[in-house]
């Protein structure tokens, strides 16, 4: 894959697991462990990282020049 795909790819790794992630413990939170947990759960995942996928996409550069205002940058 060529390299200016990057910000891209990791954009959706990033939301695919931080969106599984949260949807687990949510779903969790809300039915408890039964035994339709699973489909429920990838179900709230799916809605879930259609939405984290283009925000992230958005919301990262944001954060990019937020971080880089608040880090002091090394003397050379």
């Amino acid at each position: 894959m060529h390299p200016r795909f990057a910000p891209v790819l990791f954009g959706l790794i990033v939301s695919g697991l931080m969106s599984l992630i949260v949807s687990g413990i949510a779903t969790f939170r809300a039915f408890g462990f039964d035994p339709g947990f699973v489909p429920l759960w990838l179900q709230s995942w799916l809605v879930a990282w259609v939405v984290a996928f283009p925000t992230i996409l958005v919301v990262a550069p944001l954060a990019r020049k937020l971080v880089a205002r608040l880090v002091r940058q090394p003397a050379h």
